[in-house]
């Protein structure tokens, strides 16, 4: 099992070649399209955990770009997702982490929100292909955390502060 803030157990090619020997062509396939945001499509043989996944997304993305535009005093209907339904059980915790001094902190919020989400839609699901899915993307979390602490503070935190203000 996976936990947020844990060491990773391994890399995802390690992830990708265990599963190998043991799931269908098909699933390995899913599972690889997972570490490129391009490579999950939208269309209808997308699983439908990853279509909820792109859902929540979607919605966590249009509150970052709400509670930016917030802050800096603009309209922010042209950068929002048109094709994503708002998630208003996201703002609170939107809010906080943008309004957080610490772009480090802020990140590790939003990562944690993230968790919950992949939570949930692993809920009922044991060892099929969409608690693969959850457990990759978990494993894509731990994997850039660990990167966090093993990277120059300083280079983290001007790449962070680049990536809140764009």
């Amino acid at each position: 099992m996976l936990h947020f803030g844990m060491k990773p157990p391994f890399s995802f090619a390690g992830f990708l070649e265990t599963c190998r020997e043991f799931i269908p062509e098909r699933d390995y396939q899913v599972l690889c399209s997972l570490g490129e945001p391009a490579g999950c499509g939208e269309d209808r043989a997308t699983p439908k955990i990853i279509r909820g996944w792109m859902e929540f997304d979607g919605a966590l993305r249009n509150e970052l770009v709400k509670a930016r535009a917030q802050r800096l005093h603009v309209e922010p209907s042209q950068y929002l997702r048109k094709d994503v339904s708002p998630d208003q059980s996201l703002a609170a915790a939107v809010t906080a982490a943008v309004g957080n001094p610490s772009p480090l902190d802020a990140e590790r919020s939003l990562d944690e929100v993230r968790w919950k989400a992949l939570d949930e839609l692993a809920t009922g699901h044991h060892f099929d292909l969409d608690f693969l899915i959850t457990y990759a993307w978990k494993l894509l979390i731990l994997i850039r955390w660990e990167h966090v602490r093993n990277a120059d503070p300083v280079g983290i935190l001007e790449h962070t502060l680049q990536k809140v203000r764009g």
